[in-house]
């Protein structure tokens, strides 16, 4: 048998080769150029596909086999790089648009588990309390453990109006809380805004979509028409990122026009950029530039970016730009440290590959991965202290700080849910913690940040999270 497996994977040795030559994209085409393939490693696969089709249990297609080469490949790498599938690309594209069927969560790998990076503002997973750092350990009947991220995302995905229960681990809470959701048709509606007193504004925004920088100028230009501004507040918090151009937009919204936004660096010619507040830079077939008509005064007026733990890319390019540049001040909490581009590569029959291929870099030369910005003035969330601070650099296989290794390695030590066998289901399952509505009365941040803005005195810790601190005790 061992001779029919050996003699079998010879001749698929050839055949991969062939495939891996044949992938049509410029990143392999250029590196297969420099460095032969690696035939060992190819044998080894070719007997292993040899051995599954011949022994395995059951008849396995070699389709099915291929996938889950290259999605090993790719999990193998980082908590970024994925294979999609033609319904995985198809959901990607039509989720840069902000319409997507779903619950709403930006999620990532854990110890085998999905990890909630940021739950989506106005989604049934944010109303129903799902909180950054929750571990998932069940969907339905089904055990997360074993299931790769793309298997998890596809089931949490599905039809609106029909439900699916989660289970979750949060640190803090001694039984697993179990939530049943109604999928719905996720419209994200990125930019939000309203005048919180005369003088000052808060804009949000939730998403880094394609329309968001015309949302925000039409948004821009409707609170400046509403009467004299004396501070503005861009709120950036629980943003898990998106598209980078728009991060390039959003900036130049702020800043002078020709100042430098980001730059990207990595192994090839086109990973290497610099990204300016410049339409050259941010325009995508768009005949209107609508950052032109913006009112000047918004390039002057005194700004706050809030960020939080769910700040996570685009929002750290626009909040590390503006912070760079000394237009804001960023208020808040540590952010996620997601500084890495992601590159979609399609391949044959509507598939792609999303690829991390390069770093980028804040204006002043900063790499925040496995870091994230510091706020220059931190304002404590409410709750915070029961919450798990779920970062990039809690995430198994992340991409290193190359600038600086001590900050990576003090930003993994943060607090995240220990590894081990699945919890017991509970006997009583206890209740999700609603989140507070930004952009009120009750938002602590906001409140301080508008405190900021005139000159008064700003609170770091929510008046609960002082009293309930514990004091601590003499050996």
């Amino acid at each position: 048998m061992s001779g029919k497996v050996k003699s079998f994977s010879l001749v698929l040795v050839g055949a991969i080769a062939g495939i891996l030559v044949s992938l049509n994209f410029q990143a392999i085409g250029q590196l297969a150029v420099r460095s032969p393939l690696p035939v060992e490693e190819l044998r080894s696969f070719a007997e292993v596909f040899g051995a599954i089709k011949q022994n395995y249990v059951e008849p396995v297609e070699d389709k099915k086999l291929i996938t889950e080469a290259i999605n090993g490949m790719l999990a193998g790498l980082d908590p970024h790089s994925a294979y999609l599938d033609a319904e995985s690309f198809k959901e990607l594209q039509v989720g840069t648009q902000g319409k997507f069927g779903g619950l709403g969560i930006e999620v990532g790998m854990e110890d085998g588990l999905v990890k909630v990076i940021s739950p989506i503002e106005d989604t049934p997973a944010y109303c129903a309390g799902i909180k950054p750092g929750d571990l998932i350990i069940k969907l339905d009947d089904a055990q997360v453990k074993g299931m790769t991220l793309n298997d998890a995302v596809k089931k949490m995905r599905g039809k609106p109006n029909t439900q699916i229960t989660l289970t979750l681990v949060r640190k803090g809470e001694a039984q697993p809380i179990v939530v049943t959701l109604t999928r719905a048709e996720i419209q994200v509606q990125s930019v939000k805004s309203k005048l919180v007193e005369p003088g000052y504004v808060w804009i949000r925004i939730s998403q880094f979509q394609e329309k968001s920088p015309d949302d925000l100028a039409r948004h821009i230009n409707n609170l400046f028409k509403q009467g004299p501004v004396k501070g503005l507040v861009l709120d950036l918090r629980n943003d898990p990122g998106g598209l980078l151009y728009g991060a390039v937009a959003i900036s130049s919204a702020f800043l002078p026009t020709k100042a430098l936004v980001v730059s990207t660096d990595g192994r090839t010619e086109d990973a290497r950029k610099k990204f300016y507040a410049t339409n050259e830079d941010y325009l995508r077939g768009a005949k209107d530039d609508m950052m032109r008509n913006l009112p000047p005064a918004v390039k002057t007026v005194p700004m706050v970016v809030l960020v939080n733990g769910g700040s996570a890319s685009a929002s750290e390019i626009v909040a590390g730009a503006l912070q760079d540049h000394k237009r804001a001040t960023v208020i808040g909490t540590q952010t996620f440290g997601k500084g890495s581009v992601q590159t979609i590569m399609p391949l044959g029959n509507n598939t792609a590959i999303k690829l991390t291929t390069a770093r980028y870099y804040t204006p002043s030369g900063r790499s925040i991965q496995a870091k994230g910005i510091t706020p220059d003035v931190t304002v404590e969330e409410p709750g915070a202290a029961q919450l798990a601070r779920v970062r990039e650099a809690d995430l198994t296989r992340h991409l290193g700080n190359s600038q600086d290794k001590e900050a990576e390695k003090q930003a993994a030590q943060s607090s995240r849910a220990k590894p081990g066998a699945t919890p017991a289901a509970p006997a009583a399952p206890a209740e999700p913690m609603k989140p507070i509505e930004l952009g009120t009365k009750d938002d602590f941040q906001l409140q301080q940040a508008i405190s900021f803005l005139k000159g008064e005195p700003v609170k770091s810790q929510p008046p609960a999270v002082a009293q309930t601190k514990p004091t601590e005790k003499a050996n």
